[in-house]
């Protein structure tokens, strides 16, 4: 039986490292792909090492770097999880949205997902595998970011047409929104602003934010057996964020129980 593989793009980051270290349990190698070579190789050092996981250099934007990062893959087993975690938001508004940014955020957020499952989908079809992509809540709501945003939701629906058309074969597709996330991101954020993190909890039902962990917790629960009737589905990761707020709730209402 040949070994089984997980890929993790953007591995490198506090989300992808954390996805890669869960992941590490249930898959005999895990692919660290990142398109910063040395964050890859260092990740994948501390993680435990080349036996378990393998640095891969990638930009998944780029259509021979995919091919040759499921080439790497291929090499040592059979993807059984494809996680399209790789991403970034870069203009806070529409207004000041580029038609480049715009390119920019849909190639890396959306196009990429596109491009990394085409290119390992014989692997999964063989192994019945699991695809999970990171979406986000912005995919779902408005919370800035529009590029960034609109390129989440065609995600989520990239997930449902996965699902619906490769489930023949036993693939399954979910996604997982987190969030906000206490990553170094957040945490430079947190220095310009140390009540940032006090302040953002007033919105979320459980009064803190995400940890990474806890996104990787909620992709090894749909990459693994247990998840084996769930496909097509997007888990919110977000604190009961998307479920309402309080604060909003209190106005309305005029109770003190929110």
């Amino acid at each position: 039986m040949p070994k089984s593989v997980a890929i993790v793009t953007g591995a490198a980051g506090d989300i992808g490292r954390a996805i890669a270290a869960r992941l590490g349990d249930g898959h005999d190698t895990v692919l660290v792909a990142d398109i910063n070579t040395e964050a890859a190789e260092r990740t994948a050092r501390e993680l435990g090492g080349t036996e378990r996981f393998l640095a891969v250099p990638c930009d998944v934007t780029d259509v021979a770097s995919v091919a040759a990062m499921a080439q790497a893959a291929a090499s040592v087993g059979t993807v059984r999880t494809l996680v399209n975690n790789a991403g970034a938001a870069r203009a806070v508004s529409l207004h000041d949205t580029t038609q480049d940014i715009w390119r920019m955020d849909n190639a890396l957020n959306l196009e990429a997902a596109f491009l990394c499952f085409r290119a390992v989908e014989e692997m999964l079809k063989e192994s019945r595998g699991s695809v999970v992509n990171i979406a986000s809540v912005n995919g779902m709501n408005v919370f800035g970011h529009p590029a960034y945003s609109a390129a989440k939701a065609g995600l989520l629906h990239l997930t449902r047409l996965i699902a619906v058309e490769y489930g023949k074969f036993g693939i399954r597709a979910n996604a997982v929104a987190p969030a906000t996330v206490r990553t170094q991101a957040w945490e430079a954020r947190a220095a310009a602003n140390p009540q940032v993190f006090e302040e953002a909890k007033r919105w979320y039902p459980l009064q803190r934010i995400v940890d990474p962990k806890d996104v990787a917790e909620a992709v090894h629960f749909l990459a693994s057996p247990a998840a084996g009737a769930i496909s097509g589905i997007c888990l919110p990761v977000d604190c009961g964020l998307t479920a309402g707020q309080a604060e909003v709730a209190r106005t309305f209402s005029q109770s003190i129980h929110y």
